[in-house]
């Protein structure tokens, strides 16, 4: 492991928890006594920071000082094959919503497969605030209830909305309807 291995962790880090935390450079400066242009500096894997810099940065981040020189919390790319791929969902008539990947811990990001059959709906309650999803038809027209809007999305229509709000997806038609859905948790 070199030392750039380290800033780049550490870059990497500062940045994802900053936007955790959705502060700004000025406001994690301000909580961490560290000045803006080291911060900046430090996010784009330049300088090397000593070590009470870095715990000023972990307190107030507030996390230990191992996260944000941890240099591989995860691997660049996790694959998911078929036997990893989760139905969750069941509907009474046959429906399913099948998690195909996911990232973990939050913000997290999640890819699921839908199949509705004619007359089926799915209720979903609303998730945590800042959640947002994304869903595009394959097949079928289906039927989104977000907040008590309702739209019908053809074959071939993407959608972005508003997850921290309770939402629905339906089939109010004779044919099926296959989408996919991203869904962000912030």
């Amino acid at each position: 492991m070199s030392d750039q291995d380290v800033a780049e962790a550490v870059a990497r880090t500062v940045r994802a928890l900053r936007a955790e935390h959705r502060w700004s450079l000025d406001e994690l400066a301000g909580r961490s006594g560290v000045s803006k242009g080291v911060l900046v500096g430090l996010e784009q894997g330049r300088g090397n920071p000593n070590l009470g810099t870095l715990i000023r940065i972990a307190d107030a981040l507030g996390v230990a000082l191992t996260r944000l020189v941890q240099v591989e919390e995860t691997p660049a790319v996790r694959l998911f094959p078929p036997g990893r791929q989760i139905e969750l969902w069941r509907g009474p008539d046959g429906g399913t919503g099948t998690l195909l990947a996911g990232s973990d811990p939050r913000p997290s990001l999640e890819l699921w497969d839908w199949t509705l059959p004619p007359g089926e709906i799915r209720d979903s309650d609303a998730h945590a605030p800042g959640t947002k999803e994304i869903v595009h038809v394959r097949e079928g027209t289906l039927t989104l209830t977000v907040d008590g809007r309702v739209d019908r999305l053809p074959t071939g229509t993407a959608a972005v909305f508003v997850g921290d709000r309770p939402h629905a997806f339906a089939n109010e038609t004779t044919a099926p309807v296959r989408f996919v859905m991203a869904v962000l948790d912030l």
